[in-house]
């Protein structure tokens, strides 16, 4: 069954040039090069890189660099920072870690060289040093001190001290996946939709494959919108692209499925684009789901789709769910720094065993419907058995039973 989902519209989205762009301009990019080559320097490691990517591009406006310790607060106690006095939402810490004698060694310097495998990515101006609290950040993130979370896992191999400041990056990482063409900028997809003529765009965020039930919500989101008025929506099919747990199903195999659902026009007419978010998923509930629509609406989102914990996960332990089904909505619709969003209702959707298709979920004929979870899909895909006719674009069956096949064969060598 796929759960209840619901559409926040919201208006006022930031336009192309009010985005912090972090990237050096091609005429000055030489000189700064040349002039980084000579600094102390700092390396991030994977998961740092990403998320000065999502910096670069202006994914986390308006924060213009890895976040100082005020910054930092405000995120951990707020989930907002404040600009010029207002609470602009930013509840994910973008933060870099380093060791005591990295930070012995680089406290007092005007700037720093970001690097990642030698190669210089960014200057820091002005790095400041502050105590790496991880228990706290931990807690105040996600509710939990446990280190069987992935993400608190992380936290916890990180570095003892946390250094903020702005940066200038010289490029745009380039990750020569075969995926680099797909990772557009906010300001690009902006222009890709104002190239389509788009009156409204709905985004949707997902980090699985997706099945003929997200496509009848797809449906069905472009449908009410041209009730209300709109002549051109535009679907942003938006995959979460950075650091994910490992059981996950990764980038490359979703995006293979993505191409072959697009191609094969399982959204109906509606035009599509296909555009990754370079963010690290964290796994934090509610305040990723926050982080998740605030970043979309800095590209150019004008609506947002969200169902139920998308961003959440069992408990380490494996009793229950980490977070409750739906605070993540909850909290998107009463956060005043997204104060703007308004809330459409959707019904659930599930197989309809008498229509051989997904449908949205009738309570007067319940004995119809087989739900089938995205676990119970995964097993599924495992087992290379075939899910009703119906529930997923063939095509994109049979690559999600390659990838399951594939991890079948890596097990037995």
């Amino acid at each position: 069954m796929l759960a209840r989902s619901v559409l926040f519209v919201c208006f006022g989205a930031v336009a192309a040039q009010d985005l912090i762009n972090l990237i050096v301009p091609p005429d000055a990019k030489a000189a700064l090069a040349a002039s980084a080559g000579k600094l102390d320097s700092l390396a991030l490691n994977e998961e740092e890189l990403q998320w000065l990517h999502v910096l670069a591009e202006g994914w986390a406006t308006p924060l213009k660099g890895f976040m100082t310790e005020e910054e930092y607060l405000q995120s951990t106690h707020f989930e907002h920072i404040i600009v010029d006095g207002q609470y602009v939402p930013m509840p994910v810490p973008i933060v870099k870690t380093c060791t005591t004698e990295e930070k012995d060694k680089l406290t007092g310097k005007e700037s720093i060289a970001l690097t990642h495998n030698g190669k210089i990515y960014a200057v820091m101006k002005s790095p400041s040093f502050y105590e790496h609290f991880k228990e706290e950040r931990a807690g105040r993130t996600f509710g939990i001190t446990d280190k069987g979370h992935p993400y608190i896992e992380i936290i916890h191999n990180g570095g003892d001290w946390l250094v903020g400041g702005e940066i200038q990056v010289l490029e745009k990482p380039v990750y020569n996946d075969g995926m680099d063409q797909w990772r557009l900028s906010p300001a690009e997809l902006q222009a890709e939709f104002k190239k389509l003529g788009a009156d409204a765009v709905f985004a949707f965020q997902l980090r699985n494959p997706v099945h003929n039930g997200h496509a009848l919500l797809m449906q069905d989101t472009a449908a009410k919108l041209k009730e209300q008025g709109y002549k051109k929506p535009v679907l942003w099919l938006s995959p979460l692209g950075g650091w994910t747990k490992d059981d996950d199903v990764p980038l490359k195999t979703r995006m293979d499925q993505h191409h072959a659902i697009i191609k094969n026009g399982i959204f109906g007419d509606t035009p599509v684009v296909l555009g990754i978010f370079p963010s690290p998923m964290i796994y934090g509930g509610p305040r990723e789901v926050q982080w998740h629509a605030k970043s979309r609406m800095n590209a150019g989102a004008t609506h947002y789709i969200v169902g139920r914990d998308p961003a959440g996960m069992k408990h380490p332990d494996g009793t229950k769910d980490l977070y409750h089904m739906w605070h993540g909505q909850t909290m998107l619709k009463n956060n005043p720094g997204l104060a703007k969003m308004k809330l459409l209702p959707f019904h659930f959707a599930s197989y309809d065993t008498k229509a051989g298709k997904m449908a949205f979920f009738d309570p007067k004929r319940k004995e119809d419907f087989q739900s089938i979870s995205g676990s119970k899909m995964r097993k599924m895909a495992a087992n290379g058995e075939s899910p009703p006719a119906g529930f997923m674009d063939p095509e994109g069956w049979k690559i999600l039973v390659a990838y399951y096949k594939s991890l079948a064969g890596k097990k037995e060598l």
